[in-house]
């Protein structure tokens, strides 16, 4: 069978790890990426001698030439060549591209920045795979969302799941950003959480509501949740179902996972690029029964998180495998996810 063709829109912080991640794919062929700028990103793919092709999103500017980068061609040629195109542009630049998606007629997956109008379905790999079968174009939940959906997703087909609710204590900014954050503050906002609304998107029959703190730091994002079940579970149960699941790493105290920073240095000293974890992290030590709720606590890295349901939906748009099992195991296989 021959390789699905696949192109990246935007080599940013998504975009730089969904190219990774798609030339990590044994199925698929990575054609190019695409930006408007040497940025730094940019720059370092020079640097390491081009593995992927550039290609320029606008044509009448210089600047990449000007800076040495090789270019291969414009945005359009990159989206005629291809079969699919991952879009990580910044959001709302999403929707403006699909225009050109529609010119050639081709199908696209949009990032969570995007607004839900802009696709036929908002897609999860594990909670809704079926759905995107054959779609034209799919949106990516958020990188909380994205986590948060694994671990209720796991609870609902086995125990089922009645209600949530959560807590985001969440990263106010990307490392090396510089337009945005908060130096020694926490930041409420109004609840819901867009998180929570967008699991009962993904999820209809789970009522779930939530809360959100900005928090001064930039690794990961850290989530409380509480779930009352449909069948009692007990702790060592939900243990035992972290520990099963390819796209969760259950971590202790105990054995030094502290929290977020301990995760991200964890991930550097067993040499993953970028320090990039595609897995959630679910503390054993966080699992806590409220009569027959049960509570647990999970860390988002919030740079990877969404790479593997990206490829999830690769494979649903182009019906490379039909199931939700089939087609996250494909996935998990080339991202060497237990």
């Amino acid at each position: 069978m021959a390789k699905v063709k696949v192109g990246v829109a935007g080599y940013g912080v998504i975009g730089q790890r969904l190219a990774d991640g798609v030339a990590r794919q044994g199925d698929m062929e990575l054609v190019g990426v695409a930006d408007i700028a040497p940025t730094l990103s940019v720059r370092a793919l020079k640097e390491r001698g081009m593995p992927y092709k550039m290609f320029n999103v606008d044509p009448s500017n210089k600047a990449m030439e000007e800076a040495g980068i090789p270019v291969s061609g414009n945005f359009e040629e990159l989206v005629q060549e291809v079969d699919i195109i991952l879009d990580s542009a910044p959001g709302g630049v999403g929707a403006k591209n699909k225009e050109i998606y529609l010119k050639y007629n081709k199908k696209a997956v949009f990032q969570g920045g995007e607004k839900n109008s802009v696709a036929d379905v908002f897609f999860h790999g594990y909670a809704n795979y079926e759905k995107g079968l054959g779609q034209s174009y799919l949106k990516l939940t958020s990188c909380n969302t994205t986590g948060l959906i694994r671990a209720v997703d796991m609870l609902d087909r086995e125990v089922g799941v009645e209600k949530v609710a959560i807590t985001i204590i969440r990263r106010v900014a990307d490392p090396g950003d510089y337009h945005r954050g908060l130096t020694n503050a926490l930041q409420v906002e109004k609840a819901p959480s867009h998180q929570a609304v967008d699991l009962m998107t993904i999820m209809p029959h789970i009522p779930c509501t939530g809360i959100l703190v900005h928090t001064p730091v930039t690794h990961g994002h850290i989530i409380t949740v509480i779930v009352t079940p449909k069948k009692s579970i007990s702790k060592e149960q939900l243990w035992e179902m972290a520990n099963e699941h390819p796209r969760i790493k259950p971590v202790r105290l105990a054995d030094g996972f502290l929290g977020n920073a301990s995760l991200f240095r964890w991930a550097r000293d067993m040499g993953y690029p970028r320090g990039d974890m595609y897995e959630i992290a679910l503390w054993e030590e966080s699992i806590v029964k409220s009569g027959e709720d049960i509570m647990f606590a999970i860390n988002i890295p919030q740079e990877s998180v969404v790479i593997p349901e990206n490829i999830d939906a690769i494979r649903a748009a182009m019906k490379m495998q039909l199931t939700r099992e089939e087609g996250t195991a494909e996935t998990n296989k080339y991202l060497g996810l237990k």
